[in-house]
C-alpha cells in the first residue's frame, strides 16, 4: 500500500517589492506554501486606509495575493488599479478597498484576507505577521528617533536599530505555527529596515526563527538602498538581522555572485545605490553558509531577482535527494 508523501513546506517572510517575486515562482512548485506578510507600512493608500479605518496595513497583502493568486489576468489588473481621479479616491489601490471592505464585513482583518485569498484562488497561505496595528520606529546611531516605515528612509541617517509600538505586540499565531512547522523558512529580499526586519523582531517570531528545526534561508539583496542599507556588503545585511533576533538564526544566506552590467550601476549611482559586495569569508566566520549565483533578470532596466531561478534553486534547498 502505498503511502502519500508530504509535500515540503517553504514559509516565506517578508513584504515589500522582493517577497512577491519570490511567491510568484514558488507558488508552481510541487509545495505547501505559506507567506508572513509586513503590516507595519503606512505610506499611500495603505497610510490613509490605516489612519481613517485603524487597521492592519493592507499594502503588502494585496501584492502578496496578486502574486500567489490562480485567476485571470484582468482581475489581477483590477485588483491592483490605482485610481488617478482627482477626488476622494485619488491614490487609493482597488485591492486596498476591497481588503479594507472585507475586514469590516468579516469582522476581522485575517478573516478578511483568507476569504480573499479565496476569491483569487490564491495558492498556498497568507498570513498577516500580526493581526494589530503596528507603527515602526528606528533609533538612528546619533540617538534620535524617526516614527514611521515611509520615514525612516527619508531622514538619510544610518540606522542603529528599529522597534515596533505598541511594545507587546502579539504576533499572528498562524504564523508562529506555521514557522515551527516549516522544512523551509525563507527571509525575502526587500527593504531590509522597513520591510523584512519590522516582521522578525516582533516577539514570538524571533523566537520561532531561533527554534525552528527549518533551514532558515536568507535572500540577500541585490543593491544597497538610500537611506538604509547605504555601503552595506551582504554580511552586513545578515549581521543587522543577527543583532535584532540574536545570533545562529541565519543558515544560509544566498547572493547574486555575477558582475552588474556599469549601465545599470551607473544608473543606480543617481539614487546613490550600488551593488551590495559578496564579502564570503566574513560570512562563513558568521557560520552561514553561502549560496551564490546568477540569481537576477536581465530583462529589465532595474535590477530585479529572477522569478524562475530563485524558486527553482528555493525548492532544490527540500528536495530529498
Amino acid at each position: 500500500m502505498s503511502t502519500i508523501q508530504k509535500k515540503p513546506r517553504i514559509v516565506v517572510i517578508g513584504g515589500g517589492t522582493g517577497m512577491p517575486v519570490l511567491l510568484r515562482g514558488l507558488k508552481n512548485k510541487p509545495i505547501d506554501l505559506t507567506a508572513l506578510v509586513t503590516v507595519a507600512d503606512d505610506g499611500g493608500s495603505t497610510g490613509r486606509l490605516r489612519q481613517e479605518i485603524d487597521m492592519p496595513a493592507p499594502g503588502d497583502i494585496r501584492n502578496v495575493i496578486a502574486a500567489m493568486s490562480d485567476v485571470e489576468p484582468i482581475l489581477i489588473d483590477l485588483f491592483q488599479y490605482r485610481f488617478s481621479i482627482d477626488n476622494g479616491l485619488s491614490g487609493h489601490s482597488l485591492g486596498n478597498l476591497l481588503l479594507a471592505a472585507m475586514a469590516s464585513v468579516t469582522g476581522d482583518f485575517y478573516t478578511g484576507v483568507k476569504e480573499l485569498s479565496r476569491v483569487f484562488g490564491v495558492k498556498g497561505k497568507i498570513y498577516p505577521i500580526s493581526n494589530e496595528n503596528l507603527q515602526l520606529h528606528a533609533q538612528m546611531t546619533d540617538g534620535t528617533i524617526v516614527s514611521g516605515e515611509s520615514n525612516i528612509p527619508l531622514a538619510r541617517k544610518k540606522i542603529k536599530r528599529i522597534f515596533l509600538t505598541p511594545e507587546h505586540v502579539q504576533p499572528f499565531p498562524y504564523a508562529v505555527e506555521a514557522i515551527k512547522e516549516a522544512d523551509l523558512v525563507v527571509i525575502s529580499p526587500g527593504s531590509l529596515y522597513t520591510s523584512i526586519l519590522p516582521n522578525l523582531i516582533i516577539p514570538g517570531i524571533d523566537k520561532a526563527l531561533q527554534k525552528t528545526s527549518a533551514k532558515v534561508v536568507y535572500v540577500c539583496n541585490v543593491m544597497t538602498q538610500l537611506g538604509e542599507t547605504t555601503n552595506y556588503t551582504a554580511a552586513d545585511h545578515a549581521q543587522a538581522i543577527n543583532d535584532h533576533i540574536g545570533d545562529n538564526c541565519i543558515d544560509a544566506i544566498i547572493v547574486h555572485n555575477e558582475t552588474i552590467s556599469k549601465e545599470v550601476r551607473d544608473r543606480y549611482a543617481l539614487e546613490q545605490a550600488a551593488p551590495v559586495l559578496l564579502d564570503r569569508n566574513r560570512l562563513i566566520d558568521m557560520g552561514i553558509e553561502v549560496i551564490e549565483g546568477d540569481i537576477i533578470t536581465h530583462q529589465y532596466e532595474t535590477v530585479r531577482h529572477d522569478t524562475e531561478k530563485i524558486s527553482t534553486l528555493l525548492h532544490s534547498l527540500v528536495v530529498k535527494k
